[in-house]
């Protein structure tokens, strides 16, 4: 995992107004810390550093008064509405040392006809070295047949990564695709169970009214000797 350079400046100004003056300058407020450093306070680049974070657990060589310190991001704290980070914190790592990180599950392949699967877990936690961090872990679902269920002992993990997550985990599961007719009937049960009724449709006003005209009996036409009677 190669690490993407960013050169921060010192900030000086604090409170909620520097902020806003930080962003509005397309910037972003950050503090570093960690191994027992003392917390500093910087000004990041917004657009090359919103760019790095697009990749999870991205390690970070933070340029500073013509020094380098390797950070992660430990949190990222994002705008509501507008696509604008607000403040990170960044974690102090060295080379060598290991980290314990949340690596994002990507499923592989397609299931077995009529089936569905579902991803249980998005990420796993992992403990790796804080230079080889992996991007992300795939979990293969190629041909496996309803029923299936992948645990996070499953995933074979990048070399040099090891498990943190609890073995018996779901990370993925293989179900049998369900029919419309059985859709249906389990829709009706369950609202047969919550006590919702559905009113009979009314039939339209036109077919009723001809409904109505065709049960009534013709007139029957005079016999012919009445008529001759009349006459």
């Amino acid at each position: 995992m190669s690490e993407t350079t960013l050169v921060a400046e010192l900030r000086t100004r604090f409170g909620k107004g520097a902020a806003r003056q930080i962003r509005r300058e397309h910037k972003i407020p950050a503090v570093i810390y960690g191994h027992g450093t003392q917390p500093v306070h910087v000004a990041l680049p917004g657009h090359e550093t919103m760019m790095a974070l697009k990749t999870a657990n991205a390690l970070l060589a933070i340029q500073l008064d013509g020094k380098s310190q390797l950070v992660l991001a430990k949190d990222i704290q994002r705008d509501p509405i507008k696509p604008v980070i607000e403040h990170i914190d960044l974690v102090v790592v060295r080379r060598g040392e290991k980290v314990v990180v949340d690596v994002p599950v990507h499923l592989e392949g397609d299931a077995a006809a009529e089936t569905v699967v579902t991803l249980e877990s998005q990420t796993l936690q992992v403990s790796a070295e804080a230079t080889h961090i992996p991007d992300h872990v795939v979990v293969s679902v190629d041909g496996l047949p309803a029923g299936t269920q992948v645990k996070a002992s499953d995933v074979q993990l990048p070399q040099g990564s090891e498990l943190v997550t609890d073995a018996e985990t779901l990370v993925a599961n293989v179900v049998a695709q369900i029919s419309e007719g059985a859709l249906e009937a389990e829709l009706a049960e369950a609202e047969a169970d919550a006590g919702i009724t559905h009113d009979e449709p009314e039939a339209p006003a036109g077919e009723a009214a001809g409904a109505g005209a065709g049960a009534a009996e013709p007139a029957e036409a005079p016999a012919a000797g009445d008529a001759d009677e009349r006459g």
